[in-house]
């Protein structure tokens, strides 16, 4: 396999029936297999993703003490800076070669939820950069439920199952540097193995190479998602709540060759999460006699906790 599959969400939005059937198709088998898409038209305009990149290099390029006042004790990271060497991968010691700045959800209309989530947080050395953030994490959530919406069809349910589900939901943006190595590195991993948390990931392209899945038959495959494209990923809790059906596929981001270590890596995930009342117990749909059901039922809020402390953002 040398590259992921393609998929156009043109397609599905097109009102053609028979194109929106073939995208459903096709979206869902490569989730079966790979759980990993490049998507083609996705909606978030090039000019956006280049003004986010931009904002988000000036925040890095701050000084150390000036970045670490914006990282605010016992949330976690889910809102704010998050200094380099916090984070490591589920059953890894070695801390991830990483800095990063979280953005959540912002309510708009009063809706009780709002006690949930924590304040967005400005950076007054970039009076632009919470708007931006803001306007690139309202066009992922558009996206993002189309892409739900396709899955929900390939799973035989409503094509809105996930909606009230994802509306004002606990999604995140993440915006990532892996810094120039200066030494020899404890790992020779920039982010160790793992599956994601959430119902899917929408990554737009890395400024630099690294990111591998972990095929079926045990290879690491490098993916660069290409110019006008974002790269789609499942989740734990997807994948949960399919019984396994759909995959979470195991990936990494590798160091550069040596030659290469003194240049930085961005990366800007979108983690789309559910509300924390949503249940993930495996749906019917996908229990049969040779699939027993593998999880435990558990809600989306009770496994996100589990998870932020298995990989040390958490206590």
């Amino acid at each position: 396999m040398e590259t992921i599959p393609v998929v156009d969400l043109a397609d599905f939005l097109s009102g053609d029936a028979e194109k929106k059937q073939a995208f459903v198709n096709a979206l869902g088998e490569a989730y079966e297999t790979v759980g990993f898409v490049s998507v083609k038209n996705h909606g978030i305009p090039d000019e956006l993703i280049k003004k986010l990149y931009d904002e988000v290099q000036r925040f890095f390029s701050l000084p150390l003490q000036k970045k670490k006042e914006y990282e605010i004790e016992g949330l976690a990271g889910q809102r704010g800076y998050t200094s380099f060497g916090k984070e490591h991968a589920k059953g890894s010691e070695a801390p991830d070669l990483k800095e990063f700045f979280q953005f959540g959800q912002t309510i708009e209309n009063g809706n009780p939820v709002i006690e949930e989530y924590p304040e967005n947080v400005d950076i007054k050395e970039i009076p632009a950069f919470k708007t931006t953030l803001y306007t690139v994490y309202r066009n992922f959530e558009t996206s993002g439920s189309a892409l739900l919406s396709a899955i929900a069809l390939y799973l035989n349910l409503p094509e809105n199952y996930f909606d009230e589900y994802i509306q004002e939901g606990n999604s995140i943006l993440r915006c990532i540097h892996y810094p120039p190595i200066t030494q020899e590195p404890e790992s020779a991993i920039r982010s160790e193995q793992h599956e994601d948390i959430n119902l899917i990931t929408l990554l737009v392209g890395a400024s630099a190479d690294g990111l591998q899945i972990l095929t079926k038959q045990g290879d690491w495959v490098g993916v660069t998602s290409l110019p006008e494209q974002i790269v789609v990923n499942v989740g734990d809790m997807l994948q949960r709540l399919t019984n396994n059906k759909l995959k979470s596929t195991t990936h990494r981001v590798v160091n550069p060759p040596r030659e290469l270590w003194h240049t930085s890596r961005f990366s800007m995930p979108f983690f789309l999460h559910p509300r924390s009342e949503m249940s993930l117990a495996c749906l019917d749909e996908c229990i049969d006699a040779n699939h027993p059901k593998a999880y435990a039922d558990i809600t989306a809020g009770e496994y996100l906790n589990e998870r932020l402390k298995e990989i040390g953002l958490k206590k």
